[in-house]
């Protein structure tokens, strides 16, 4: 507890400055914390749309609560404080163990340190491009709904709990029988995490977006909510009409045609060094939303 009280006083820090003056310790200190905020950084990242979310906003809050507490001098409060915090890591740890678990795993993949592969992921990721189009060509055709999940920077783990596990290669042939009207799998959304069909059937949350039209059923309604909470891309083809519909950050974007599909995955999916021509197309995509809802 005695170090813990160390990190916020404030004659330690000015020690450590002093200590810290040459230029090489002062170079030293700068890698060092840029190393943990970096690690930091990732780590909420990676937790970021999970419920142990939750526990690192509280966490935050009970730091920021015994800040303030030595601040004021409030030595009784600061007490109470220092035993919760003492304690409550460890009733977190053994309460949220699942949780931690796929954070740490989810750290690990959405960290490219390690990773050396660049131009075979490239690869990879057209060949998904070409297997979600090829797919959705047919099920738009036929009037046959689906609903994918494309897993982004945070993860979906907390909804991935909610499906039925494939963990299979991402083609065209099996997201088409995935969605085949009256078979065990078709109901709910596929969500893709890497390069994999992570599971199916999931259940994701419905948004409470009051302005988006009736005619949007479950399905529209549920790719819109998990897109709120999440950086998530999804993809959808209406079982009414057959329309193509993308939604990313919260945006819809109905009725595409097939080359506006094509371009909105090329530029989001593949295309990662050239954010200016994907804001152009969502700008673009923007622009027709608008002149529909006028009509």
């Amino acid at each position: 507890m005695n170090d813990f009280n160390q990190i916020f006083n404030l004659q330690s820090w000015q020690e450590i400055i002093q200590l810290n003056l040459t230029p090489w310790r002062l170079f030293i200190a700068i890698v060092d914390i840029s190393l943990i905020t970096f690690l930091i950084y990732s780590a909420l990242r990676s937790v970021q749309g999970t419920k142990l979310m939750t526990l690192v906003r509280g966490v935050l809050l009970f730091i920021m609560l015994k800040i303030i507490s030595g601040w004021l001098g409030l030595g009784t409060f600061e007490w109470l404080l220092n035993q919760v915090i003492t304690y409550g890591v460890i009733a977190a740890v053994i309460v949220f163990q699942p949780e931690i678990r796929r954070g740490l795993e989810s750290l690990g993949r959405t960290t490219n340190i390690f990773s050396f592969s660049l131009l075979d992921d490239k690869k990879k990721q057209s060949s998904n491009i070409k297997a979600y189009e090829k797919s959705f060509d047919y099920m738009s055709e036929r009037k046959i709904g689906a609903l994918i999940v494309i897993e982004q920077s945070q993860t979906l783990e907390e909804y991935i709990s909610t499906g039925i596990k494939l963990d299979a290669d991402i083609t065209a042939e099996l997201l088409i029988n995935i969605f085949i009207p009256n078979t065990p799998l078709h109901d709910g959304a596929v969500i893709i995490q890497g390069d994999k069909i992570a599971v199916t059937s999931a259940y994701l949350p419905l948004t409470e977006n009051g302005k988006i039209s009736k005619e949007f059923g479950t399905r529209h309604r549920a790719a819109i909510g998990i897109s709120e909470v999440s950086d998530a891309i999804t993809l959808i083809v209406s079982e009414e009409t057959g329309g193509l519909s993308i939604t990313k950050n919260g945006e819809f974007y109905s009725d595409l045609s097939k080359s506006e599909f094509h371009d909105f995955l090329i530029k989001n999916l593949e295309d990662t060094t050239k954010p200016k021509k994907r804001d152009r197309l969502l700008k673009k995509l923007k622009t027709k939303r608008g002149q529909a809802n006028e009509k």
